[in-house]
Parts: structure tokens; sequence; C-alpha cells
């Protein structure tokens, strides 16, 4: 019960930040279903750049880390990171496959 009461206090005090992470989801939800197909592949290039300036700050975070789950919670950042942009990539070539001219 008294972990209850912990997660309870934890949401009432961080309630404002809560509410904009959730309403972000809706929001960010809402406007990428509403994206032109022509429009993907520049998106998906720009989130790509993003996370890779994400990529960077959780190397930065790695080297200043001075616990261990400091050094792993930079450690998971990079590696999810990097799967999302390597996946970003991949993404964005078989868009821009379906754009081109097929041989005869």
């Amino acid at each position: 019960m008294h972990n209850m009461e912990n997660i309870l206090a934890f949401i009432y005090e961080y309630k404002e930040p809560i509410f904009a992470i959730i309403l972000s989801v809706f929001l960010g939800i809402e406007v990428i279903s509403h994206v032109p197909a022509v429009l993907h592949t520049p998106l998906m290039s720009g989130a790509n750049a993003i996370h890779g300036v994400v990529i960077i700050g959780a190397i930065i975070v790695m080297g200043h880390a001075e616990s261990t789950s400091s050094m792993i919670l930079g450690f998971v950042a990079v590696v999810l990171g990097t799967l999302n942009v390597v996946g970003g990539f991949v993404v964005t070539d078989r868009m821009l496959e379906m754009f081109k001219k097929k041989k005869k």
C-alpha cells in the first residue's frame, strides 16, 4: 500500500509534465496520421537528423556518468537511438525505391 501512495504522490507532484506528455502523444499521432506520402521521406530525414543529435547527447552523458546506472541508461539511449536512425534510413530508402523508375 505504501508503494501506491508514492506513485500517487509522484503523479500529483508532476501532473503538469505528465499531462503535457500525454497530450503530445495524442497530438503527434493525429499530426502524423494526416501526413501525405509525398512528405513522409523529407520528414523521416529530419527525424533521422534529430535522432543523430540524441545519440551524440547520450554519448556525452555516458562520458560524464558517475554511476553504473547512469552508464547503463546512457548505453540504452545510444542503442535505441541508433536503432531508430537505422530504421529511419531503411524506411526512407524503401520509400525512395518506390519512386524510382523500374528497369525494363
